[in-house]
């Protein structure tokens, strides 16, 4: 654990101008927490006991933004670089359980600080007094715990997207949420219902990423399933399938965390079967099945992040990836994947998701029974296949086809007639029904009937 901070070029000039002009100056929260835990941090944050009026003063000449002058921060650009500089404060009443009802400025570091929500985010740093914790925060992160400053419900009942966070930081960071603050996080999990959704989305993105997201997603599954009800039939619900050691809950969790740490995929994952409790059947063996639950599932997962406020192009790739994560192999072919398969998932997918599929494909193998395993140098010879087929340029697309909608109209097709032609030809062609060359393409649709 570091107690000395290498503080960049930018913040330790922002410093350097508070201390000239007779001002306390502290990096502070994150970016504290993350150099302690020897993480690089996303950004530097400074706390200071100068007003927001004597913060501008200290910086005339420099380019300063005012947007969060009412609350205290003033954004300085140094170099290029937009850094935060918030005077001291203590807050009023949370009326909305998200902001304070009103802020007041104090010249007590100690006082800021009391304000915070985790001790080990309730850091300061200077370079003159090294690391200040008035709350035990450096004894947390030694610990790996995750403990709110003062009174959980307090903390908690004043800005409910703690809740999230705290959770969300278990993953990150592979830390256990103390037994008082873990207590309050289920009483008072209901309160999620009150925050945007852009916001609950934020923290869900960072904590599907995280290296602790299996245990987090098994321990604090209530937890989301506040703003994603669909996840509750799944918690508990036994699969009764050899392929699976799971629930279909635990299925879910172990492929988010075993999936290549990439946003959509583990997207993908979180939400590639969560419609399965609703196609449950049992045959005469006992085996149970979830037939058609790739369907279903990419359709909740549109529902669901839709209501995340999404974009569409994260939509789009989650439900296309979703509907095809059953895809199997060719019995017929010893169980590898065809050719024609792989042009026809080139075709619908495209190349971009294809290559993403392959990481599904394989996330999905690694997170059910040991045989299962068996799928995953399929999975590799088919991503080799499909490599060939792109770097050789060969047909699995319409704009690879040796023919195009003037050619098809040149015969006599119009309108959709002129698209259904042009698909015929693709599906003839990656199925070795017809050389891609323009006069056999042109002869073998003139006799097609079609």
């Amino acid at each position: 654990m570091k107690t000395e901070i290498n503080i960049p070029e930018n913040p330790k000039i922002a410093l350097s101008v508070l201390y000239k002009n007779g001002f306390e100056g502290y990096l502070v929260g994150g970016c504290v927490r993350d150099s302690v835990l020897g993480r690089t941090p996303y950004d530097y944050d400074i706390t200071t006991n100068a007003l927001p009026h004597e913060i501008k003063r200290c910086f005339d000449g420099f380019n300063v933004i005012e947007t969060g002058i009412i609350h205290g921060t003033v954004t300085v650009v140094i170099n290029g670089e937009n850094i935060e500089i918030t005077t001291y404060r203590s807050d009023g009443e949370y009326l909305d359980g998200r902001h304070p009802s009103q802020v007041t400025f104090t010249r007590s570091l100690k006082e800021d600080l009391a304000r915070r929500d985790f001790t080990m985010n309730a850091l300061a740093y200077s370079e003159k007094s090294g690391i200040v914790d008035f709350f035990g925060g450096l004894d947390d992160i030694e610990n790996k715990i995750i403990e709110t400053v003062g009174n959980p419900y307090e903390r908690f009942c004043e800005d409910k997207l703690r809740i999230m966070r705290a959770v969300r930081f278990c993953s990150e960071l592979s830390f256990k949420i103390e037994d008082k603050t873990r207590s309050e996080i289920f009483r008072l999990k209901d309160g999620l219902n009150e925050i945007s959704a852009e916001r609950i989305s934020s923290e869900l993105d960072k904590l599907i990423m995280g290296e602790n997201v299996f245990d987090v997603l098994i321990e604090y599954a209530e937890i989301l399933a506040v703003f994603i009800p669909e996840i509750k039939p799944c918690i508990d619900f036994e699969q009764h399938n050899p392929y699976h050691i799971y629930t279909v809950w635990g299925h879910i969790a172990k492929s988010v965390s075993v999936a290549v740490p990439k946003k959509v995929i583990r997207l993908s994952m979180l939400f590639h079967d969560i419609g399965k409790p609703r196609c449950f059947s049992v045959d005469e063996k006992g085996i149970g099945h979830f037939y058609g639950h790739e369907e279903i599932s990419a359709e909740m997962a549109v529902d669901i992040l839709k209501r995340l406020k999404k974009d569409n192009d994260t939509i789009r790739t989650v439900k296309a990836l979703i509907e095809k994560h059953y895809t199997k192999p060719s019995k017929e072919n010893g169980g590898e994947f065809t050719e024609k398969q792989t042009k026809k998932l080139l075709q619908s997918l495209g190349e971009n998701n294809f290559f993403l599929l392959t990481d599904v494909l394989r996330a999905d193998a690694m997170s059910k029974a040991e045989f299962a395993l068996d799928r995953l140098p399929v999975i590799d010879r088919m991503e080799v296949l499909a490599k060939k087929i792109v770097a050789e340029n060969d047909c699995f697309s319409l704009r690879n086809l040796a023919v195009d909608g003037n050619d098809v109209m040149a015969l006599g097709f119009s309108g959709k007639d002129t698209g259904k032609a042009l698909q015929f030809l693709l599906d003839a062609v990656i199925g070795g029904e017809v050389p891609n060359e323009k006069d056999k393409l042109i002869e073998y649709l003139t006799k097609s009937g079609l």
